[in-house]
């Protein structure tokens, strides 16, 4: 039985203080997506994600080395009975930061082309009041995006990091994209969407032909 310790290794809390911009945060972020890195500041040490997001993990990856460093997922599910009877709905959605404008850019503009929801927040925006994603018995039970303070920030998203990356943190946006729809089929457009601004090819299907046109 493998014994999970109640705190980071000393490595990995080196390097995430080590960090000094977004870029390097969503290095390390893809790491521990892919279970090199051990523990992420904002997570239980010694945790990876959670299964439900494993078949995600490249795509998430691959949007977090491009520069939007995601902190939540989960995949689109369709209607199911729960652990307390009732019947759970699922939405694909998920939620990062993004500091470069262009990047932001093509996520918004390939968003609104597929039909996503979304929301884009300023770090300090009081305004943002999120996305519902889950219902519990046909009612909200959790969200993505809104809201988040800046002890929320500092102390159980991204504690320990470097002073240059969190800095970078409160210049970037948050961005959250949300699939139209509940259930699993609809929730393919947001990794779709992901795949096609970050350049990844998923497993098995053909990398576009590129053409120059005149």
């Amino acid at each position: 039985m493998k014994i999970r310790l109640p705190w980071m290794n000393r490595r990995d809390r080196n390097r995430w203080k080590a960090t000094q911009n977004v870029g390097q945060l969503g290095g390390l972020m893809a790491l521990w997506l892919e279970g090199i890195v051990a523990s992420w500041p904002g997570y239980q040490p010694n945790w990876g994600p959670d299964e439900e997001t494993s078949e995600l993990i490249p795509t998430l990856a691959a949007a977090c080395r491009a520069g939007y460093v995601t902190i939540g997922s989960q995949p689109g599910e369709d209607p199911q009975t729960g652990f307390d009877g009732l019947i759970w709905q699922q939405k694909a959605a998920v939620e990062g930061f993004v500091r470069d404008y262009d990047l932001l850019r093509a996520l918004v503009n390939a968003a609104e082309k597929a039909g996503l929801d979304y929301e884009v927040a300023d770090t300090l925006d009081t305004g943002e009041r999120g996305i519902v994603v889950t219902l519990r018995d046909g009612r909200p039970y959790t969200g993505f995006g809104g809201y988040i303070d800046d002890a929320n920030l500092r102390r159980t998203i991204w504690p320990g990091i470097g002073s240059g990356a969190l800095d970078d943190i409160f210049r970037s946006v948050r961005v959250t994209l949300v699939a139209p729809e509940y259930g699993a089929a609809a929730g393919a457009r947001v990794w779709e969407v992901l795949d096609s601004v970050t350049g990844r090819v998923p497993a098995g299907a053909t990398a576009p032909t590129r053409t120059e046109e005149g």
